[in-house]
């Protein structure tokens, strides 16, 4: 096949063709046919040549041109496509007539009789078009397809990347090891097994409702991640049917799904005339029903979302009826107490209730029925009484009224106002005078015990000097191998005061050194920085925070600063 004019308005009616049944830009065509010409040429003249076609777009003509590029000596490995400085020289020179050349800088022609050649410039001379055999013909058809096949992919993935977290119609066309394969359109999604509610069954041609979890660019083309047990999936059917969510008055705060069988969303109304609960239910349950219905049947709690954790918790926990909520914000732990007849309906089948509801609020959640939490108030009380008993010397009945005031350790008796211990019954002057020595007498002695067992452990006078660490302190220190100043710089902040790991989507505790004493996660920096300053590891203007963003942490934290670069 060559080139002529019989068949070169054929190309772009060809591209155009190709281009409307794919769905696909013709240029992008046109440029695959320029390469698979280009292919051909250099079969014909040489596989080393710089062969390029250019098709013009108006009319269809192939220009065929061999490019020679100036490289530096070093750099020449192809003589047929490049030749050096010294050589372009005998090539720079005005165009000649009957030969169609030109030379080119950066994309643009250059006038060889006024400039001087550089590296870099290009050669263009024309060359007579190819005649095509069966086998070029055949090479260039595989081009082209090629050219277009990927073209059809970045498209496909242009189009669907932008539709991720959204929902989409299809047609079931097979199913393979477990995987659904969907016809979404333009292209093809993936249900896989795990995103399938578990029920479900499909047969070819079935339509279906799915959510574009995520697409992907991968060798075989782009991937469309299909899921219909993703809680965004649930959040879009309800924006669907209910319109008071996509105009925004109502908003979806959370969602949690255990796929098939029962959920939880919390929703709330940024308008006091609207109840969001209602207005997702719907008229005799419509709205809801509709999202019911395409879950297979998912039953659906419609939660009231609250700014107060444990407000929302005991809506979350619903239908079990809450007594009592106590929340640790620091460990993201939440402790529930539930009548002894509710237990079993606050955990839910399996598990389901509370599972569903921790992922609600995003804490881990404890139950407990009123009956253990009773029992575990009166050993704590017993504990607390028996304290009192052995540190004070003093008898049961005084232990009692001790610990029902709400004093917890000799601390709080030995350094409270003497007034809060006078103003218990049968408490006179003498008696808080001398509980209070004797709580300071016993403090003292299990602080120097606790120091002398810290020295025999190892601890050195450079950490017991350092400000901050009582003897109980550097005895737990010492336990566990911190015996100098070095050793105590090296720790980490969470290693002393504790924290949470993730550990398989579930929070894990990592219990502190000086945890039990109540030392928080920025009292522990506070120490280990210090002593890095002191040992010389860590320049004290360094600590100083800098940018308009810390302003205000700078001011709030000069004073503390300054005393800590006093005691150094």
């Amino acid at each position: 096949m060559a080139i002529t004019s019989a068949n070169q308005l054929e190309l772009l009616q060809t591209a155009e063709a190709v281009a409307r049944e794919k769905m696909i830009d013709p240029a992008l065509v046109i440029e695959a046919m320029e390469d698979s010409l280009a292919r051909a040429a250099k079969s014909r003249y040489g596989a080393e040549m710089d062969i390029r076609v250019r098709i013009d777009r108006k009319t269809g003509r192939a220009a065929f041109t061999r490019v020679r590029t100036i490289v530096a000596d070093e750099e020449m490995e192809n003589y047929q496509a490049q030749f050096t400085l010294d050589q372009s020289r005998a090539y720079f020179r005005p165009a000649q007539p009957g030969r169609d050349e030109y030379w080119l800088r950066a994309g643009a022609r250059i006038d060889p009789a006024t400039t001087q050649p550089e590296i870099g410039d290009e050669l263009h001379e024309a060359v007579p078009p190819v005649e095509m055999g069966r086998i070029a013909a055949q090479s260039a058809k595989q081009v082209i397809l090629q050219k277009v096949r990927e073209a059809e992919r970045d498209r496909q993935y242009e189009e669907f990347k932008d539709r991720v977290g959204t929902i989409i119609n299809g047609t079931v066309r097979r199913e393979e090891y477990g995987k659904v394969i969907v016809d979404i359109g333009r292209g093809e999604g993936v249900l896989g097994r795990t995103d399938k509610i578990g029920r479900e069954s499909y047969r070819p041609n079935d339509r279906i409702r799915c959510f574009i979890r995520d697409v992907r660019r991968e060798v075989r083309g782009p991937q469309v991640f299909l899921s219909r047990t993703a809680p965004e999936f649930m959040a879009e059917l309800f924006k669907m049917e209910v319109p008071e969510i996509y105009d925004g008055i109502i908003e979806i705060k959370a969602v949690a799904r255990d796929p098939g069988s029962r959920a939880k969303i919390a929703v709330i109304s940024y308008d006091s005339s609207i109840d969001p609960v209602g207005a997702c239910v719907g008229m005799r349950g419509s709205r809801v029903q509709a999202v019911v219905n395409e879950l297979q049947g998912e039953k659906i709690d419609i939660i009231p979302w609250n700014e107060d954790q444990a407000t929302f918790l005991v809506n979350a926990l619903q239908p079990a009826e809450v007594s009592k909520v106590v929340i640790d914000e620091d460990g993201g732990r939440i402790e529930v107490v539930v009548p002894d007849e509710q237990l079993s309906l606050a955990i839910g089948r399996r598990g389901q209730n509370v599972r569903l509801a921790s992922q609600l609020t995003g804490l881990d959640i404890d139950i407990m029925t009123e009956t253990d939490e009773s029992e575990r108030r009166q050993a704590e009380f017993a504990e607390r009484t028996q304290l009192f008993m052995d540190a004070l010397d003093v008898d049961e009945t005084l232990s009692q009224l001790l610990v029902a005031e709400g004093f917890t350790s000799l601390e709080e008796v030995a350094y409270v106002e003497a007034d809060e211990l006078l103003s218990i019954d049968g408490f006179d002057e003498d008696t808080v005078e001398e509980l209070q020595a004797r709580a300071r007498d016993r403090l003292e002695e299990a602080a120097q015990k606790a120091l002398d067992n810290a020295r025999a452990l190892g601890a050195d006078d450079t950490l017991i000097g350092f400000e901050g660490l009582t003897p109980h302190m550097l005895e737990a220190l010492a336990k566990d191998g911190v015996k100098t100043l070095e050793d105590f710089a090296t720790c980490a902040d969470w290693e002393l005061a504790g924290g949470w790991t993730e550990v398989n989507g579930r929070r894990v505790k990592d219990t502190g050194l000086l945890e039990p004493f109540d030392v928080s996660l920025e009292e522990a920096q506070t120490m280990v920085m210090t002593a890095r300053v002191m040992l010389g590891w860590v320049n004290p203007d360094d600590l100083v925070p800098s940018g308009e963003d810390e302003a205000e942490a700078a001011e709030s934290d000069e004073g503390d600063q300054e005393e800590a670069a006093a005691r150094v």
